[in-house]
């Protein structure tokens, strides 16, 4: 793989990035399909979704952060053209995620007393409970998916992953809408069948990512028949890079957890208002994670095939497609604000005042977005690189000192719900400083560090 110049790489990672972008938008779309479905039952409903589905995903984001990292060491065994671990890189995610299905398990019922710690009403803990109990059991199909998505994603082979996710979603829109209101000979389950529709689809979308890494193609060139060993090497490289990213992605799915609850606390019409402006995050925030995921894996490509003066040339090209998509979303966020927050408008008697909110708050989201941006670039670039702690204490850092000034605002100082929205914006723009800050003036390139990163290659 030779120096390649600025255009050559913005091609490369633009095709790389295309389909999983599109992949994540239609996760994303499913997320906000099902919210759409539960606010039409109720806005008590839709908070439920909101904080039962963010609740499900702080428990299982230990573990997707580490086997996500497989997609950085397969992007780096792939560029070095050490194509037999790629698969065994596999191997090991599997086991792991094989590993924490009981872990799960012990975890629903701690985790479910949350809701009652933060002072929910009866009716709206049933209904989170429900919610995220039918997600965690469904966890362990979601952790193994991930694992063979990234070993995609790490290839080049992003069009599979695009595949087997838009497939998966419109089983899941299909499944949730049956089963949510009971249509096609289905039972009608509420906001339980919208969370059985997730799982099924989930476990379906598994059953293809495995026929295509079955497929004599894949199974030839990455020797999948002798990959199913317990490889120590790998499984250190998991634990020694992989476990910050995990343990990175649950503190600050923690926090944004303890902090959506903590909201919640001023009202339903508030928290209604919250889950409305976060599906429309969601549209963005997760389309954008293909972009990250792409530019982590490019960056890995080019460390593992010792092409470091390609790095700048992927920065480069990663910022110029982040800030442009980012700034168009951002307009479309403040000039139309009104008429996204009226998607979810159900005819109930209260939405004009949640409609109110929610419109003021899409003004801080149109704010953070390009934030969103060059945070998901930045961080992708030093964690294809293995600076995986330094992310780690920094964005904890900061997302902990978010959470503590919010218990100030919310708790002590009895604040309004648009002075803790707008902390919540600024300790976005904050991240983006400091993670700029590291990809131009850190050690993360040294020599040594990414020698230490790719020994026994």
């Amino acid at each position: 793989m030779s120096e390649r110049g600025f255009r050559a790489i913005f091609k490369e990672l633009s095709v790389l990035a295309f389909p999983i972008v599109i992949s994540q938008g239609a996760y994303a779309f499913m997320i906000f399909t099902d919210r759409y479905f539960m606010a039409q039952i109720s806005a008590q409903h839709i908070s439920a979704s909101m904080s039962g589905g963010v609740t499900s995903f702080v428990v299982l984001s230990l573990f997707f952060g580490v086997i996500s990292y497989g997609n950085a060491m397969v992007a780096q065994y792939s560029g070095a053209t050490r194509f037999a671990q790629c698969s065994k890189v596999v191997t090991q995610g599997l086991l792991i995620s094989l590993l924490a299905a009981p872990l799960l398990l012990l975890l629903i019922f701690p985790v479910t007393q949350l809701f009652h710690w933060v002072g929910h009403g009866d009716d709206l803990i049933a209904l989170e409970t429900a919610y995220f109990e039918m997600l965690i059991y469904g966890g362990v199909f979601s952790l193994a998916k991930a694992c063979l998505s990234s070993f995609f994603s790490g290839i080049g082979r992003s069009w599979v992953v695009m595949v087997c996710d838009v497939s998966g979603v419109f089983l899941n829109i299909a499944l949730s809408y049956a089963l949510v209101f009971g249509h096609w000979g289905l039972p009608a389950m509420g906001i339980r069948g919208a969370a059985l529709g997730t799982v099924i689809a989930t476990a379906l979308t598994l059953g293809l990512f495995l026929i295509f890494y079955l497929h004599s193609s894949v199974r030839r060139l990455y020797q999948v028949s002798k990959s199913c060993v317990v490889d120590t090497l790998i499984l250190r490289k998991f634990i020694r890079y992989g476990l910050p990213s995990g343990l990175e992605s649950f503190m600050n799915v923690v926090t944004f957890n303890l902090f959506m609850l903590m909201f919640q606390n001023y009202g339903v019409r508030e928290g209604a208002a919250m889950a409305i402006v976060f599906n429309w995050d969601l549209m963005s925030f997760i389309s954008m994670v293909g972009l990250h995921i792409a530019v982590m894996s490019l960056t890995g490509r080019y460390i593992g095939a010792g092409q470091l003066q390609n790095m700048d040339r992927v920065i480069a090209a990663g910022f110029s497609i982040a800030v442009s998509v980012t700034v168009c979303v951002a307009i479309v966020f403040a000039l139309y604000s009104s008429a996204l927050v009226a998607v979810f408008d159900t005819g109930s008697a209260d939405f004009a005042e949640i409609s109110v909110l929610a419109k003021a708050m899409m003004l801080g989201l149109a704010c953070y977005v390009i934030a969103d941006g060059i945070n998901l670039v930045a961080s992708a670039v030093l964690r294809g690189a293995g600076d995986t702690r330094w992310l780690m204490f920094a964005s904890v850092s900061v997302h902990w000192a978010m959470l503590v000034a919010q218990v100030f605002i919310i708790k002590v100082w009895q604040l309004g719900p648009m002075a803790s929205w707008w902390t919540f914006v600024a300790m976005l723009m904050c991240l983006a400083v400091l993670y700029l800050g590291r990809l131009v003036w850190g050690s993360w390139r040294s020599p040594e560090r990414l020698a230490r990163l790719l020994e026994n290659h």
